[in-house]
């Protein structure tokens, strides 16, 4: 497969195909489709990842993650991954994004080369586990030795800018046989610093911004999520405009 390893290019984390069709509008070249934001990203739907497939024409990334919380999983947890990862290789995306570790920390090798067996021909990335791995280094050369394509990763820090010195010593460690693509606080106001910075290629970014509800009628005093309340009737969708200033940013057109 050909990684591109020379040609920069934003990756928009989406939460939706609409954020998609605005990822593609504003310049983006590949998507990370998500659900679940809020718990950092889960596998979305049979249906959400078909609409993606017919109405995007740039790389469609599928996040396989069936749970939010940390990265060790169970066999019954495996299982739907395993066929979470069919169901994508049937629907025509181009990539799976996955990640998994063991109870101690450190990349779980033998579950990785299940998944990434079932992800033959398909792209993979190896998500944000990454960050919480217990050695970055070994980790790294862990990754690469599974035939990874990317790592995606705020450089073990809250966010990406923060976590550029470690970012960067990856950069130089991978010696271009992995593709490390920073994510987590990316914005138009930073990626330029933070490519000098890294000397990385590709970012990976959400550029959304809130939009509100067109309900006329609402109850403020019902909660879909019970204790928690967040709100109903604001939603948020990535915006093209500023998937194009991050791209001129980097003088890419």
């Amino acid at each position: 497969m050909n990684l591109l390893k020379d040609q920069e290019l934003i990756e928009v984390c989406a939460n939706s195909t609409e954020s998609g069709v605005q990822a593609q509008a504003g310049g983006a070249g590949r998507i990370e489709l998500c659900a679940g934001i809020p718990e950092g990203g889960t596998t979305p739907s049979y249906g959400e990842i078909m609409a993606a497939r017919k109405h995007l024409h740039i790389a469609v990334n599928v996040i396989i993650r069936p749970r939010g919380g940390d990265f060790l999983y169970n066999e019954y947890e495996i299982e739907a991954m395993m066929a979470d990862i069919r169901m994508c290789k049937e629907l025509g995306v181009d990539g799976v994004v996955f990640g998994v570790l063991t109870k101690d920390g450190d990349i779980d090798m033998e579950v990785c080369r299940r998944l990434k067996l079932e992800s033959a021909f398909l792209s993979t990335t190896f998500h944000r586990a990454f960050d919480v791995c217990r050695n970055p280094q070994k980790a790294l050369d862990q990754i690469i030795e599974l035939g990874f394509d990317r790592v995606l990763t705020s450089g073990q820090a809250p966010t990406a800018p923060q976590g550029a010195a470690l970012i960067r010593s990856l950069v130089e460690q991978s010696a271009g046989r992995v593709i490390i693509m920073p994510g987590c606080g990316v914005n138009e106001n930073n990626i330029a610093q933070l490519r000098a910075q890294t000397g990385c290629r590709e970012f990976h970014m959400s550029a959304r911004h809130a939009v509100e509800s067109q309900m006329k009628y609402r109850n403020p005093d019902v909660s879909m999520g019970g204790t928690v309340h967040i709100s109903e009737y604001s939603r948020d969708v990535t915006d093209a405009t500023r998937v194009r200033k991050s791209l001129a940013e980097l003088g890419i057109k």
